[in-house]
């Protein structure tokens, strides 16, 4: 084996909040109370459920209460740090050992063991339904000892460390809720039972989850890890629209505002803060590549020279604070991305029109225009390709449509010309590979997998990669391959900007969890 290289680390009426801004009388250590933090967010919520949750504010609330056995810094996804657990594993990145930390144990006093680790995954395993189901494929995991636990992949699988960091893999105490329907042979019951109590590690526990208006958290008195909360209640309250947020925000009826666009970011005052960062998402055009759906459109060189038409500068205009250019399909900060994207290149764009067989033909560009990602809106972004596009040369027709009926013809293969985004479902590169030809985005841009096998090789070579530095730079060959000659034209990684009262600190954004509740301290 060779040991990864590890660094340990180691009420529900709002009459309770009222007024609370953050000052309070927080000294901002252990368990001492720091009154209540109020957090607003538009929900995106089905459950409190880990094992059924896999929505932002699902996560978020997940992190908050049940530990994981990995873990991530801060904003940053790029290196996995023990949580519950230190890690092993073999050169061939099949098999990995995690050793439980000593002494933790769940909001009951009850020990965290082995045991409980096996139970929770493979309830996840069992239930073929659940939304995190997939992220355990082809894993098989076993009990060594009451603090060790053994996981096999059929696969080299280096990303499992970042896996199980998803705070939908939280560890749940396995005989309270086996004693309320707990199962792991898919006749799961218990996520009644976990909409209404909690059943973790993590530092805090659920008081009240009504998912059309607010949750209420208290502190976890019989936490013992190294995330212990400043303040002993927490409420999340379901603010759908962004400007009453900002409102709220302003008037100090909340600490914390996860979904301000950069537009109203860049009206708050000094007293105020903001982090703003790229997200992981990324928004990009897709060419149809079936002659069926595209015609005798259905080329990549029609890819590239919309690629270089485009100018990006104008485009991120609309993006707002946090906003970078899309370098490629892999978003910065991730293993194998692309340092700089293209630039607009009119010279290119004649030579890969001729090459395409373009001949005035109008393009009809086909998107969602109800469903903003991270404050851009798709509308105006539409309408600015197509200017830009004109600009170069190329007719396009816009056709909007709302969410709910376009995204039958993007998953379905059957839009010529489409303007959609993609996010991460764990936090590794190995996220971006379904962009390749032959898998899941790349046949929905009808892209087969021999329309380009190498491509899918250099896909193949990333995923199978059991040395780091060999990964990363399969991946960033990928990465420049899919820039070279792939159906797709990457725009934009939307910011992320979370916003809060003067006298918070610690609210950062991260793509796995939106925030780390038990990181949002007193400042000062």
């Amino acid at each position: 084996m060779s040991r990864k290289s590890l660094v340990a680390f180691g009420a529900v009426a709002l009459l309770a909040v009222t007024g609370c801004s953050g000052g309070n009388s927080a000294n901002g250590g252990g368990n001492s109370s720091a009154s209540s933090l109020v957090i607003d967010t538009a929900f995106s919520i089905e459950t409190a459920d880990p094992g059924h949750s896999y929505d932002p504010t699902g996560n978020m609330l997940a992190k908050a209460l049940y530990e994981t056995l990995v873990d991530f810094e801060g904003s940053d996804v790029s290196t996995p740090i023990p949580g519950l657990a230190t890690w092993e594993q073999n050169d061939e990145a099949t098999e990995f050992v995690f050793t439980l930390e000593d002494g933790r144990v769940f909001s009951d006093g009850s020990p965290v063991e082995a045991k409980d680790v096996v139970f929770s995954l493979q309830r996840i395993q069992g239930m073929v339904e659940a939304k995190p189901n997939f992220l355990l494929t082809g894993v098989t995991i076993e009990e060594v000892d009451d603090k060790t636990i053994r996981f096999t992949t059929e696969a080299p699988m280096l990303q499992l460390p970042a896996i199980l960091a998803n705070a939908a893999l939280g560890i749940l105490n396995s005989d309270v809720v086996i004693e309320n329907g707990g199962t792991t042979d898919g006749t799961d019951t218990a996520q009644a039972f976990l909409d209404g109590t909690s059943a973790g590690s993590g530092p805090f526990v659920l008081d009240t989850l009504d998912l059309s208006s607010q949750i209420v958290l208290s502190q976890n008195e019989e936490y013992n890890g190294d995330e212990a909360s400043a303040y002993d209640r927490v409420v999340i309250r379901n603010v759908t629209e962004s400007a009453t947020q900002l409102a709220n925000l302003k008037g100090g009826d909340t600490m914390v505002a996860l979904d301000l666009n950069g537009d109203q970011v860049a009206t708050l005052g000094d007293d105020l803060n903001v982090d703003s960062v790229a997200s992981a998402q990324t928004i990009f055009l897709l060419l149809n590549q079936s002659a069926d759906v595209a015609g005798d459109l259905a080329n990549v060189e029609m890819a590239e020279a919309i690629r270089y038409a485009l100018d990006y500068d104008g485009l991120l205009e609309l993006a707002g604070a946090g906003s970078v250019q899309a370098t490629g399909v892999i978003p910065p900060a991730f293993e194998g991305a692309l340092d700089a994207g293209v630039e607009q290149d009119l010279d290119r764009v004649e030579a890969a029109l001729a090459a395409a067989g373009y001949d005035g033909q109008t393009l009809k560009l086909q998107f969602p225009n109800d469903y903003p990602v991270g404050g851009v809106e798709f509308t105006p972004l539409a309408e600015r390709i197509q200017a830009q596009l004109g600009d170069a040369g190329i007719e396009v027709e816009l056709a909007p449509a709302p969410f709910a009926s376009e995204l039958d013809a993007y998953v379905n293969g059957t839009e010529g010309f489409g303007l959609w985004f993609w996010g991460p479902d764990y936090a590794d590169s190995a996220n971006f590979l379904p962009f390749a030809p032959g898998l899941k985005v790349g046949l929905r841009s009808g892209w087969d997998a021999e329309a380009n096998p190498e491509i899918g090789a250099l896909a193949a070579a990333a995923a199978g990669a059991t040395d780091v530095d060999e990964r990363t730079a399969a991946f960033t060959a990928f990465a420049e391959a899919m820039q070279a000659d792939g159906p797709f034209v990457p725009l934009i990684v939307p910011g992320r900007n979370i916003a809060t009262a003067g006298d918070v600190t610690g609210a950062v954004y991260n793509s796995v969890w939106e925030i780390d509740i038990a990181e949002i301290k007193p400042a000062g």
